[in-house]
């Protein structure tokens, strides 16, 4: 559970009145530098059972690691359908996400009565609020069809419904922590976030009741645009199972508007200059709805190809607070929350082990630096003072064929500072931050 701001304030004070005893709790420089531990912790690009392997020989430098992500209690029933698609899937980040967004897009097109993307994105926030409560396709379909509104829950979208910004009004995390170089599930906690009554109240247009005959636009076609290869590559599986898996069962409860929905494979590469080719493509083959993508920041690269083209972006995994006013159209979405809430989940985590000095190193991008400066603001409101908060960052590759991150530098500055809590906000490369950490011999507490 997230410790209250008035707990954490005592828990300072306690910590203050035991340094005047000691004079040796959160002292300006630490007594030997050279002995200093420090906790690591992670985020949702960094917390996966897949990537210990990104530090190869050193995948024990994960032991202990702690982090969060956003992530609902997933039911046994959705990951065994999962593991239908994908029977070597070990991870489900962004999972209950990727499947809602298709889920959501495919309902409002058949509220829409067509595939027109303008005509579809009028309608999805308002899937999410108000109207007849329907939990599976086949259930919300039926009622779509004839003409009711409806008002979608499933395995992400659990307690309300999508702001008027068209991403979610509450959210849940999960706190992970790593344990014999994978993530230990019995320590998994979960905790809720997020304001219901930012759940929109706007009234959707009305519902189009399927008719034989009528001029819809069927199929629609949805196309991904999510990260297949790059650095973020590490959370494809289970986007990609949830993505076939929604499909599948829209399909099977006799697809939209009369006839299956079409899907098209696309990779966003973790790279501005992969995305926007693979968008083009898209926009070539008549793609409706773009499922994606991975990361904050290619969102942002693409997101002014996509609207010029007037289609629709879902991303399942963008979390920079940015997008939430970014000049869309009225034709971007997300189903993963924001980072204001995860910087207050992350925060709470760091103080719960009363860590007094705090590095957070973050990849130099909107999602980087954006989540960096809100666990940031988070420390600072429960009393941590600026001069005991460390902010570095580091450039990301950019392709396959580029040089590793070279951390060395900052990695000493971390030591340096005698941190005993370091916050890394990456995604796969974040694991040559960590070796460089330990090379620098910041000694990583396990």
């Amino acid at each position: 559970m997230l410790v209250s701001r008035g707990s954490r304030a005592a828990t300072l004070v306690a910590c203050a009145t035991f340094l005047l005893a000691t004079s040796a709790c959160g002292t300006d420089k630490p007594e030997e530098a050279t002995t200093q531990q420090a906790r690591l912790y992670g985020t949702d690009g960094n917390m996966l059972n897949s990537f210990p392997a990104e530090l190869k020989d050193r995948a024990d430098l994960v032991d202990g690691m702690k982090g969060t992500t956003p992530l609902t209690p997933l039911p046994e029933d959705f990951k065994s359908r999962l593991r239908s698609v994908d029977p070597e899937l070990s991870d489900f980040l962004y999972s209950a996400e990727t499947y809602d967004a298709i889920m959501i897009s495919a309902l409002a097109a058949q509220l829409a009565g067509s595939t027109q993307p303008e005509a579809i994105a009028q309608q999805i926030v308002g899937v999410t609020n108000g109207g007849q409560r329907c939990e599976d396709a086949a259930t919300c379909l039926s009622l779509a069809r004839s003409g009711q509104d409806i008002e979608y829950r499933s395995v992400s979208l659990t307690r309300a419904g999508f702001t008027d910004a068209g991403e979610p009004s509450t959210a849940s995390y999960a706190t992970l922590h790593f344990d014999g170089q994978q993530l230990n599930d019995a320590k998994t906690e979960f905790v809720g976030a997020g304001d219901e009554s930012a759940a929109s109240t706007k009234t959707p247009p009305k519902p189009r009741k399927q008719r034989e005959g009528a001029r819809t636009g069927a199929p629609l076609v949805i196309g991904g645009l999510l990260p297949k290869t790059g650095e973020l590559a590490l959370a494809y599986p289970p986007m990609a199972a949830a993505a076939q898996l929604a499909i599948k069962e829209i399909n099977a409860a006799g697809g939209v508007l009369g006839e299956d929905v079409t899907w098209i494979d696309g990779d966003d590469g973790t790279s501005p200059a992969v995305a926007k080719a693979t968008v083009a493509r898209h926009v070539e083959a008549g793609v409706d709805v773009i499922i994606g993508a991975g990361g904050s920041g290619i969102s942002l690269a693409v997101l002014p190809d996509v609207v010029k083209a007037g289609k629709i972006l879902f991303s399942p995994s963008n979390t920079d607070d940015g997008l939430t006013k970014a000049d869309d159209k009225g034709l971007y979405f997300r189903t993963a929350p924001p980072d204001s809430l995860q910087g207050r989940a992350l925060a709470d985590v760091i103080l719960r082990d009363g860590s007094q000095r705090i590095a957070i190193v973050a990849r130099k991008d909107s999602y980087g630096e954006g989540l960096q400066a809100v666990v940031r603001a988070e420390l600072e409101k429960a009393g941590i003072t600026t001069d005991r908060i460390k902010l570095l960052t580091y450039n990301p590759p950019e392709g396959e064929s580029a040089p590793p991150v070279d951390f060395a530098t900052g990695a000493k500055e971390v030591k340096d500072f005698g941190a005993d809590a370091v916050l890394v906000i990456g995604f796969a490369e974040s694991a040559q931050v960590i070796r460089a950490l330990a090379d620098a011999g910041v000694q990583i507490r396990h």
